[in-house]
């Protein structure tokens, strides 16, 4: 059960952008949540935006206060110290509203579709193009997180849908970015 939140925000920084370093702070939450095999933590960014297109410079964590505890005794903001500022625990405001958070996919480079398929399907690039036109690319308007891929090496751009709002909770399980399509994160 949520019950309580942390809240870390970034600090500026002449050196990095803040998005870049929400998002090795987002990485680096990924990685603990994954260690502790935690499906009970969920996120929050309560500066979403779609216009203008951002997460601004803030996270919520959501979790009881064990789960924030051991959360903590990890060390996982190792590192991070510098370029953050950090709250204490607290309880989840009564008039908080609840949306889930989730991570939604877009089919957003055309050319790297056409090269993974001539590569699978060893057809000629023409006969790749018949099959995935020009019009199956899609620019997202929702505001992500350039994240970089811990098996592969690679960057990509984890965007994030902000849900309905909703007046009760929806309990569910959270992966390990803290994300849900169906598990509700408070919202205030």
């Amino acid at each position: 059960m949520l019950t309580h939140y942390i809240e870390i925000r970034v600090r500026p920084d002449p050196e990095f952008s803040e998005s870049m370093l929400l998002g090795a702070l987002f990485s680096k939450l990924h990685r603990a949540l994954a260690d502790l095999q935690s499906n009970s933590i969920g996120v929050s960014f309560p500066q979403y935006s779609l216009k203008p297109k951002t997460l601004g410079n803030t996270l919520r964590i959501h979790a009881d206060p064990a789960m924030l505890d051991k959360l903590s005794n990890t060390g996982w903001l190792r590192g991070m110290r510098d370029h953050v500022q950090i709250n204490e625990m607290m309880p989840i405001p009564e008039t908080a509203e609840y949306r889930t958070l989730s991570r939604k996919q877009f089919k957003t480079n055309v050319e790297r579709l056409r090269r993974r398929r001539m590569k699978r399907k060893g057809e000629s690039y023409e006969e790749t193009c018949a099959h995935i036109p020009d019009t199956v690319e899609r620019r997202s308007d929702l505001p992500f997180i350039c994240l970089r891929s811990q098996s592969n090496g690679n960057t990509f751009l984890q965007f994030i849908e902000l849900g309905t709002p909703q007046a009760e909770p929806i309990p569910g399980q959270f992966n390990t970015y803290g994300l849900s399509t169906t598990a509700t994160v408070p919202w205030f």
